[in-house]
């Protein structure tokens, strides 16, 4: 699994370069079952990861220990932190920075608990479409240098970012987003004391060392860049707006509307230190609605994915 990550890193200028671009005609080799017809993304947005189908690979049917019980996991380690029906998990990035992806049932619902290191996205779906349950791996892809996966189903391509299909039979159909929270191992048990958590064990360093503090992202990004903020910034995404890290953190507690931010200190980042229960403070984040006082599903991404997304959309800075 090291080597393959490696393998991103050592590829970057290739891509770069533009010589890495998917082609269906020759990638009908590798994905004999994917519909190459149907298409809602101009395919030379697509890069090649520098990783073959599968070649990170995804989590199924994970193994888990009672939160009390772990000693694997510093109270500052990331995890993601899910609640559906009364029961609690806990999917640490430790062990998502390598997987990407991890297939699960949680209080009854299948999910697909999903991190893009290069983009810093967490975000959880519901695995259900049409009547059938999906199960989801890494294609090796990247749009906008964001992990597009692949369904095992139909092998249509799926944007991580959006949770959209944008390859394939499921082009157009949108995941359904489960509200979950990046937060720190501590808060996940104060809040869920009889939660589980993905077995960490041996896992804890960081393949991509120091890349939270890099000025730009790897070369798997060609822009544009976003206006007044530099691209790295991290930034909380909510309902198609964006709200920068720094502006929750100086303000400790936000409101929006309906919605109401709140920003406290001790989560490491996932993406600093190569060792992460060594990355720098990046805090932990919630959004709620005022109305009900209920989770609202948020990303914790970077101002240059936030704006390849939505170019149009508005970054709260200040």
């Amino acid at each position: 699994m090291i080597s393959f990550v490696r393998v991103f890193i050592v590829l970057a200028a290739v891509v770069m370069a533009g010589s890495a671009q998917a082609d269906p005609s020759v990638w009908k080799r590798i994905w004999p079952n994917t519909d190459f017809e149907k298409h809602s993304v101009d395919y030379d947005t697509i890069l090649w990861g520098g990783v073959p189908k599968d070649g990170i690979r995804s989590i199924e049917n994970p193994k888990f220990f009672p939160a009390s019980q772990v000693t694997d996991l510093t109270p500052t380690d990331p995890v993601i932190g899910v609640i559906i029906n009364g029961e609690a998990k806990a999917y640490p990035l430790s062990v998502l920075t390598r997987h990407e992806i991890a297939n699960d049932m949680v209080g009854g619902v299948p999910v697909a608990v999903t991190y893009c290191p290069l983009c810093n996205s967490a975000v959880v779906f519901d695995r259900r479409v049409s009547g059938r349950v999906l199960e989801f791996g890494v294609s090796g892809n990247l749009r906008n240098s964001d992990m597009v996966m692949y369904d095992r189903q139909t092998e249509s391509w799926w944007q991580q970012f959006l949770g959209e299909g944008i390859v394939g039979e499921m082009t157009g159909t949108t995941l359904k987003t489960i509200p979950s929270r990046l937060e720190s191992f501590a808060n996940f048990k104060t809040r869920a004391a009889n939660g589980r958590v993905m077995d960490a064990r041996g896992y804890g360093t960081n393949p991509y060392a120091y890349y939270d503090t890099r000025n730009v992202p790897y070369g798997f990004f060609r822009g544009p860049w976003p206006n007044g903020i530099e691209p790295m910034v991290h930034v909380v995404v909510v309902e198609g707006e964006a709200w920068s890290l720094p502006l929750l953190a100086s303000a400790g507690k936000l409101t929006h509307k309906d919605l109401v931010f709140t920003w406290t200190e001790g989560q490491n980042s996932a993406l600093d230190s190569s060792r992460i229960s060594e990355g720098r403070d990046v805090g932990n984040v919630i959004v709620k609605r005022k109305s009900d006082g209920k989770d609202v599903t948020y990303d914790v991404t970077f101002a240059f994915v936030y704006h390849a997304f939505h170019p149009d959309g508005v970054i709260h800075k200040e």
